[in-house]
């Protein structure tokens, strides 16, 4: 037993089982992404030519769109290849990132690896000039205690 889900395609309503919409859903997307100029009307055009092609094969409207359908019909559409290059869909980094405690390059908490990584130098610098404030007494414990609190963890 398969779960059913409702959609509308093309302006028409058709019954997809689940593996059918995942497919198609992700198909649409990726197009979406690789259209060099997105506008609601090329989409919809192929989500026409789609739903055509489900009225053809579907012999009653109570039938259900298997993912084989939908394989059928991306074969007809083409592939996502076939629209174009992939846009980027990243905002450009800007020159100043958040300062965050590093996850993965961390001995303790991660504050050198954050720090490093936001001034963009290495961590066994920043490692080595913060063991010879902490033996010389120029930053405590406290201070790496509360940077610990203070600075949230990279995601």
């Amino acid at each position: 037993m398969k779960e059913t889900i409702s959609a509308n395609i093309g302006g028409r309503a058709f019954t997809l089982d689940r593996d059918a919409y995942e497919r198609l859903s992700d198909y649409l997307a990726e197009v979406r992404n690789r259209i060099q100029e997105p506008t609601g009307e090329v989409i919809a055009d192929i989500e026409s030519g789609i739903a055509d092609m489900f009225s053809q094969t579907l012999s009653s409207p109570s039938m259900v769109v298997t993912l084989q359908m939908v394989e059928a019909a991306i074969r007809r559409m083409g592939s996502p290849d076939d629209f174009g290059p992939e846009r980027t869909t990243t905002k450009p980094k800007s020159e100043f990132t958040q300062l965050r405690r590093s996850r993965t390059d961390r001995t303790l908490a991660g504050i050198c690896g954050g720090i490093a990584a936001y001034f963009k130098i290495e961590s066994s610098m920043v490692r080595l000039v913060m063991l010879l404030l902490f033996l010389f007494g120029g930053l405590s414990l406290w201070v790496y205690i509360i940077l610990w609190l203070l600075i949230p963890e990279e995601e």
